[in-house]
């Protein structure tokens, strides 16, 4: 497995953003709120496996650019890199919609803090690549969008209870919410 030689074979920060702050799925020695700059979390992915297939994609969540994220940071034993990793590359990586980037976060426990982490961005050149989507079509698609890890429907409010718990108020994703529990349809 080749890493970036830059971040070393220590312990290494993982940021989580979407279903990886309530679902992290590897060990942790620390988890912290944390904050990236320079991307925001963005309902932004055609979902073809985990949240639906390509005969009715969901919709799942992406690091597009600008802005800033607040989310999860974790920190990785040194002995769990190798395995951490090619956990994350299979999880996040089945069809190469993300770009597996090393990126400064800051942790909130304390402002000046800040360390590399592991993050995957959205990569707009790809064909699951949704952009922008009204609240309507957001809507569709995580109504219909049912994949190997379950409804988007559940995917998306997950992580909005999740964003409360952390204190985070995210208008589109708890706009979205508000609508996906109002009128529940069932497909």
């Amino acid at each position: 497995m080749s890493t970036d030689k830059r971040h070393g074979t220590g312990d290494f920060w993982v940021f989580g953003y979407g279903s990886l702050m309530w679902r992290p799925g590897f060990d942790a020695l620390e988890r912290r709120q944390a904050r990236l700059v320079g991307a925001h979390r963005a309902l932004c992915v055609y979902s073809f496996v985990h949240r639906g297939t390509p005969e009715r994609p969901g919709l799942v969540l992406g690091l597009d650019r600008g802005g800033n994220c607040r989310g999860i940071a974790y920190r990785v034993a040194a002995d769990k890199r190798a395995e951490t990793i090619d956990y994350l590359r299979a999880r996040e990586q089945v069809t190469m919609v993300y770009l597996e980037a090393w990126r400064q976060i800051w942790l909130d426990d304390d402002p000046r803090e800040s360390v590399p982490a592991l993050c995957y961005i959205v990569d707009r050149g790809h064909e699951q690549y949704a952009g922008r989507l009204s609240l309507t079509e957001q809507l569709h698609y995580c109504r219909q969008g049912h994949g190997r890890s379950g409804a988007c429907r559940e995917y998306v409010l997950a992580t909005v209870q999740e964003l409360e718990t952390l204190g985070v108020r995210d208008a589109g994703l708890h706009q979205l919410a508000a609508q996906l529990k109002g009128a529940h349809e069932s497909h």
